[in-house]
């Protein structure tokens, strides 16, 4: 994906951010140097920042691009912050103490996702979307659809906008895990294809692998899932 000036501009800003925190945690940035596994697979907790996710959206002038940041603690992310730059809004969770929007300088709002039936709405990527996908939607029946770019569509499903997410296509650890604390604060799950948790850190690329954002519970929604997935990573 093109590279712009913002995104390296947010990298040194929020570097210099959490170097002023009292905790002295290692970061991993998409913009910075990379670390070999060897290096960082010791890193217990560490910062992963995305410091613009949604880098299309950003040069499309469109407006649905993140600044993301994590705190990763034993494979799983405790603590995320994703911010909207151009509409002011910020989700933000930590583990066992919920997750929240907050608009501009408005107090924050507790956030859930919808828990109720109802015909089920799919968010999905306004850049990225693929056969898998277009085959699990095929699967799942009438649904409605809700266009989203960015880790917005994470935020999307926490808030109950949404019921499903499925990212049946290429992710860094970065892209997603803000969001993924977002969901899990927010009584949702971010899912393997085998039903276990997401996880950060534990092998030697940064590439996760095919996953499904769960909001509303009364669903299967690993049911729907193509055939053709078994044989992807």
């Amino acid at each position: 994906s093109p590279l712009t000036a913002a995104d390296l501009a947010s990298h040194r800003c929020i570097i210099d951010g959490l170097g002023k925190l009292e905790v002295d945690f290692p970061v991993l940035s998409e913009e910075s140097r990379e670390q070999p596994f060897a290096e960082r697979a010791d890193w217990n907790p560490y910062w992963l920042v995305d410091p613009l996710d949604g880098t299309k959206e950003f040069v499309n002038r469109n407006g649905e691009f993140t600044v993301n940041i994590a705190l990763i603690r034993d494979h799983a992310p405790v603590l995320g912050v994703v911010h909207v730059p151009v509409t002011g809004v910020t989700y933000f969770a930590a583990a066992d103490h919920g997750a929240f929007k907050q608009e501009g300088d408005a107090a924050p709002i507790a956030i859930r996702v919808h828990d109720q039936p109802r015909t089920p709405r799919v968010v999905g990527s306004r850049s990225h979307r693929g056969e898998l996908v277009d085959a699990y939607l095929g699967k799942l029946g009438e649904h409605e659809m809700v266009a989203m770019g960015s880790s917005l569509k994470f935020c999307v499903v926490a808030e109950g906008g949404a019921d499903v997410y499925p990212r049946l296509g290429l992710t860094s650890e970065w892209d997603t895990a803000a969001a993924h604390a977002v969901v899990n604060a927010a009584g949702g799950r971010v899912v393997q294809l085998d039903g276990r948790d997401l996880d950060y850190n534990a092998k030697e690329d940064i590439l996760n692998p095919h996953f499904i954002v769960l909001g509303n519970p009364t669903r299967e929604w690993l049911d729907y899932l193509p055939s053709q997935t078994s044989k992807v990573p």
